[in-house]
């Protein structure tokens, strides 16, 4: 059975009656990517960011759509906040879909860790550089 990305390919190819080097060709991205996004069984992992872009324009559809058919392809549901005129953040997207991924466990450290890392990047310092807002995250 085809996964999502594959068939997204082939069904464009078999539409505008392309090769694998014609899509790469367009999208500068290597033949030899295009014809493994095309044809393996299973995606392993999220392609890169720069293979993403190159794919969709070699196949000339838009990137969210290269980009779904993906991640479906990895296992990955993504999530698209829809803010009007605001470009999708591939990255945010990624990692909240990710999280799902985890067990509980993991879930409760990576909250841990990004509830620390918002309180140090938004918390006030005073000119001697220490903290001024020491004993606020007691709980």
């Amino acid at each position: 059975m085809a996964n999502a990305l594959q068939e997204l390919v082939k069904s464009r190819l078999e539409q505008q009656g392309w090769s694998y080097g014609d899509v790469a060709r367009r999208g500068g991205i290597p033949r030899s990517t295009v014809h493994h996004l095309a044809t393996a069984e299973r995606v392993t992992r999220m392609p890169q960011q720069a293979t993403l872009e190159g794919l969709a324009r070699g196949l000339e559809l838009p990137l969210d759509s290269v980009r779904r058919a993906a991640a479906e392809a990895c296992g990955i549901h993504l999530y698209f906040e829809e803010t009007p005129g605001t470009p999708a953040d591939p990255e945010v997207a990624t990692l909240i879909a990710s999280v799902q991924q985890l067990s509980p466990a993991d879930r409760r450290h990576v909250t841990a860790l990004v509830e620390s890392l918002l309180r140090t990047t938004h918390r006030p310092q005073t000119d001697t550089g220490t903290d001024t807002d020491a004993g606020a995250d007691a709980d």
